[in-house]
């Protein structure tokens, strides 16, 4: 929690300065009563009357604690919520190379790549816009971004895992995607932020290189975060032509990507681990953190806490304090 307005908490020094006025009044008032009072009728008050109760300190106490509740109330304390973004864009770039075959993420990477990939949508606010890439030798299954989140999920179902890895020439696509939605935000006098979402299980095998395509969604504020799947000692099913094929990830690659691009690189070796990740993108990329006010809670707390003074003072000593 931040204050809007710190410098009202200067007002709570006038706490301890109101119990030392009170004490003061108190020992004046009762160096007059020893002077006016009869000793024995004074002794036979003290005997009788023991320890001041608790209950004399509730109203001082609770007049205390409402004067600090209205005093942070002024000072207007905020605090950190997430909201929904009113309009962004994203791609989701997903890998169907054959090694997403490999079961070292169950069922395979892909059906388990496809599963986060639901996730995610689900995570995302309605209006944000959802674009969707699929590639494996080539960008075979392209959607731009729109509102209509159920377009991007066909691609995302619909891979078959097959071919090699065109990391780069599918990032070129998503990001050409993004940049021509900019251009028309621009020229309505706006920019929504974007940000593309790869997932891949290999190293390129075919086309550009990534990294350059990533160095130049960096230079337009396309942020890309990376998602690594499957674990180092992963194999391929090979069937009929010869034994399996070792198909380790590639996230060195994949980290280089998501730094020189803006974004941030994550690596998954189990599915609970991918949805995780994807449900936590999902979130920061369809929210934004904003300070939101929380005075209500504390201005109301200290007018209650005020009456309660009230009514224990008079209900104690028969006077408002």
């Amino acid at each position: 929690m931040s204050l809007a307005s710190p410098l009202w908490l200067l007002a709570l020094l006038a706490i301890p300065l109101a119990l030392a006025a009170q004490y003061a009044a108190r020992r004046r008032a009762r160096r007059y009563a020893v002077r006016f009072t009869a000793l024995p009728s004074l002794k036979l008050a003290a005997a009788t009357s023991g320890r001041v109760p608790w209950r004399r300190h509730l109203s001082p106490l609770l007049a205390m604690l409402a004067v600090t509740a209205l005093v942070v109330a002024l000072a207007r304390p905020e605090k950190t919520v997430a909201v929904p973004v009113e309009r962004a864009s994203i791609v989701l770039v997903t890998d169907h190379s054959r090694s997403m075959l490999a079961t070292d993420v169950e069922p395979n990477r892909l059906r388990a790549a496809q599963s986060a990939a639901r996730t995610f949508l689900d995570q995302l606010p309605p209006q944000t816009q959802v674009g969707a890439v699929a590639f494996s030798d080539s960008p075979d299954a392209v959607q731009a971004p729109s509102s209509n989140h159920d377009d991007a999920r066909r691609v995302v179902d619909n891979q078959v895992a097959d071919g090699g890895t065109a990391t780069g020439e599918a990032l070129q696509i998503a990001v050409e995607s993004l940049q021509q939605l900019q251009q028309r935000q621009e020229q309505g006098g706006e920019r929504i932020p974007s940000a593309i979402v790869l997932l891949s299980d290999g190293k390129t095998t075919i086309g550009r290189d990534p990294v350059e395509v990533a160095r130049e969604a960096g230079r337009i504020h396309i942020p890309v975060f990376t998602v690594a799947l499957g674990t180092s000692d992963a194999m391929v099913p090979n069937p009929g032509i010869g034994p399996p094929l070792p198909a380790p990830p590639d996230p060195e690659t994949l980290a280089q990507i998501a730094e020189v691009s803006g974004g941030r690189a994550f690596k998954a070796e189990d599915p609970e681990r991918l949805r995780e990740i994807y449900k936590a993108l999902g979130s920061r990329l369809g929210t934004k953190e904003i300070e939101q006010e929380n005075t209500v809670p504390f201005a109301l707390g200290g007018l209650v806490l005020l009456l309660g003074a009230g009514m224990a003072s008079v209900a104690l000593s028969g006077r408002v304090p």
